[in-house]
């Protein structure tokens, strides 16, 4: 049987990791400023989450939801210190689409409506309901095609007061990321987040903010979306939420009121993902992670800033992008080939940086290296 081909794939074997590096089967090292798409949030293997889980699976691994897991609770509990949301209702599920999925769903459920504002360039995941909302036809197949989707300009205040000025009674929520991943590092004006929070309130729709790669501490804050002293009435959460083992969640203001059966899932909650979950909010306490995001996002941002060449460096926390010019378009593939180091992009010649939120200075200066050795290649190439 072969693997069914949807995945470009670098000609790289990864057999070792610990914090902000990776070794390849042949024994090279890389720095790591991709984090597996915003995933590694800790750093890979921190000992105290191998040591979390592990100490779990010794004791039990799975059961499901039928039960009462005390991890759970406890998730809940350490959720809400670090967030700052601990008057919020947590439901934990596997996925950041999974996440996005239910968080329109149970706003259809609250206002007993069907439409959905999303915006230009988004992105909310391939399941049926999250891809619907998500920009991309190239990922939208026929079936998750639907007309309750309404997509918006990004940033449009008008725009969107006008669309809830026509259709607001039929508006069951608004979904926005706080930056936009996949489609660029594209920040939402703080006075954008607040006329949704604003229009919402005026309408009864719900404001969904989808944290699923801008949250849990990427943005130096735990919630990009908390920049603009709003509250949104449903947070989206993965990624970062587990290092790398699978866990999402969302976190619902105490105003959306549960009833049994409206939400389920088998694996979300598990043993081992509570396990992990709470080993990164630990690290993430202990170690002050969200500030050495901050401190070490600003410092990268104001240096790729004094690289010439580089356009539009965007971005907040340890989530950075920055426009490529078109003599140095193969600058990802050339970082991962000749200097070892792991980056994401995003179309058209966009540089995503998603690293650990442990990133040292060491670590982002040898970036800045690189980057500054490909521009001066570029604009002055050595002919053979």
């Amino acid at each position: 049987m072969n693997l069914f081909d949807v995945y470009p794939i670098n000609p790289i074997t990864i057999t070792r990791a610990r914090g902000s590096h990776v070794w390849d089967d042949q024994g090279n090292r890389y720095l790591d400023l991709y984090g597996g798409h915003a995933v590694i949030s800790i750093g890979h293997t921190h000992p105290h989450y191998v040591d979390r889980i592990t100490r779990q699976l010794a004791q039990v691994g799975f059961y499901s939801n039928s039960i009462r897991i005390p991890l759970q609770e406890e998730l809940a509990e350490k959720l809400g210190e670090v967030s700052g949301k601990g008057n919020y209702q947590l439901f934990l599920c596997n996925s950041g689409a999974e996440a996005n999925e239910n968080a329109m769903k149970l706003a259809s459920f609250h206002t007993g409506r069907k439409k959905i504002i999303a915006f230009r360039k988004s992105f909310h995941g391939r399941t049926s309901l999250a891809v619907a909302a998500t920009d991309n036809p190239n990922i939208v197949a026929p079936v998750n095609q639907t007309e309750n989707i309404i997509f918006l300009p990004f940033n449009d205040e008008q725009a969107l007061e006008d669309c809830f000025r026509k259709q607001g009674d039929e508006i069951a929520a608004v979904i926005i990321e706080g930056i936009q991943g996949v489609g660029g590092i594209n920040l939402a004006n703080e006075q954008f987040l607040r006329t949704i929070r604003n229009c919402c309130d005026a309408y009864g729709s719900v404001y969904i903010a989808d944290s699923v790669q801008c949250g849990y501490g990427r943005s130096g804050k735990f919630f990009s979306h908390d920049y603009a002293g709003v509250q949104a009435d449903i947070y989206s959460m993965a990624k970062g939420m587990g290092n790398g083992f699978p866990v999402g969640g969302i976190i619902i203001a105490p105003h959306i009121r549960p009833k049994h059966f409206m939400l389920g899932t088998t694996f979300g909650g598990n043993h081992l993902a509570c396990a992990a979950a709470l080993a990164v909010l630990e690290v993430m306490e202990t170690e002050q992670l969200m500030e050495n995001a901050l401190h070490i996002g600003d410092y990268l941002v104001d240096a790729l800033k004094k690289i010439p060449g580089l356009g539009q460096v965007r971005g907040r926390g340890l989530m950075i992008g920055f426009d490529v010019p078109e003599d140095a378009k193969d600058m990802k593939k050339n970082l991962l080939f000749r200097h070892r180091i792991f980056t994401g992009e995003a179309k058209p010649n966009v540089i995503r940086l998603l690293p650990s939120l442990a990133l040292s200075r060491e670590d982002a200066d040898a970036f800045l290296d690189a980057v500054s050795q490909e521009v001066q290649h570029s604009r002055f190439p050595v002919h053979s």
